[in-house]
């Protein structure tokens, strides 16, 4: 029993950190209808950033908003100068520039940072609470984690459903020619689409390395992998999807590593891909679209 309950608080843990990379990943397939492959990537130079002031004597909050002010630059500037070009062409072309963005932003952080490991302390503690005689794998900084992914949904669910920005942005992301017809600013709209994106995927490398407590430029290449599964296990058009769907594959996972074998994790992110796509494509939390002819 307490091995499952120890399981299980682990699967909340991890499900939360993937939560935090889907996120990022459903705020801007929302608005701006890319999946972004470059977000992990952006997410982690970022956290370098971040860690180069704390490591000069700056405190973590200091650094957690310099890392959110650098996301919130980055994204700007790439969806113009390099998302921009491709916009309104193939599909296609939009997930091949993610992709070179991916390889080109990690290997800059190589070239900035170097490629060893750095240590990341976490602002709040990591050990777990103890109740009795037993240590939970749940401590003050897995809480700070819950809650800043929770905080991070809810305000993308305002965002969408009841501002007038939000509601401005996803039209630009379905119909960019109806969108400016209404005189909605598309190019304004999704500039701030991958802005406000790369800052909440700035959030997630922040709490993902204080989480790992190791970081180096590829830390967050496995979180891309899983963090996508999250989204689309949930639906990429749906925030609480994301964290719901983030925490039932992290407790999925646990269960696969504590009562089979760590090697199995992977296998087993791809079979519940695979089930949801085939079951529902669109995400346990996706709606039904009609049709009218």
């Amino acid at each position: 029993m307490r091995e499952f309950i120890n399981l299980t608080l682990g699967g909340v843990i991890t499900g939360a950190v993937y939560a935090a990379f889907a996120l990022a990943l459903v705020l801007i397939w929302r608005s701006t209808r890319i999946v972004n492959f470059a977000q992990g990537a952006m997410g982690a130079l970022t956290t370098f950033i971040a860690l180069s002031l704390i490591e000069s004597g700056q405190s973590y909050w200091v650094g957690l908003v310099v890392a959110l002010l650098a996301g919130l630059v980055l994204g700007a500037v790439i969806e113009r100068l390099v998302i921009r070009p491709v916009e309104g062409g193939p599909e296609l072309n939009a997930v091949i520039v993610t992709l070179g963005l991916f390889i080109a932003i990690q290997a800059l952080i190589s070239v900035l940072f170097g490629v060893n490991q750095r240590a990341f302390v976490a602002p709040f503690s990591t050990i777990g609470f103890t109740v009795g005689d037993s240590n939970l794998a749940l401590s003050p900084n897995t809480l700070f984690t819950l809650g800043a992914v929770l905080l991070v949904m809810a305000g993308l669910v305002a965002l969408f459903r009841f501002t007038r920005v939000g509601l401005a942005m996803r039209a630009s992301a379905f119909g960019q020619e109806v969108a400016r017809l209404l005189g909605v600013r598309v190019g304004r709209m999704l500039t701030l689409g991958w802005a406000l994106a790369a800052v909440v995927g700035s959030l997630a490398g922040m709490l993902i390395a204080a989480e790992v407590t190791f970081v180096a430029p590829t830390f967050m290449d496995s979180l891309i992998v899983f963090g996508f599964v999250a989204a689309v296990l949930g639906g990429l058009d749906s925030p609480i999807g994301a964290v719901v769907g983030g925490l039932l594959l992290g407790l999925a996972l646990s269960y696969v590593r504590g009562y089979f074998s760590d090697t199995l994790t992977g296998m087993a992110a791809l079979v519940i891909l695979v089930v949801v796509l085939l079951v529902r494509p669109g995400g346990l939390f996706s709606t039904t679209q009609t049709r009218r002819a």
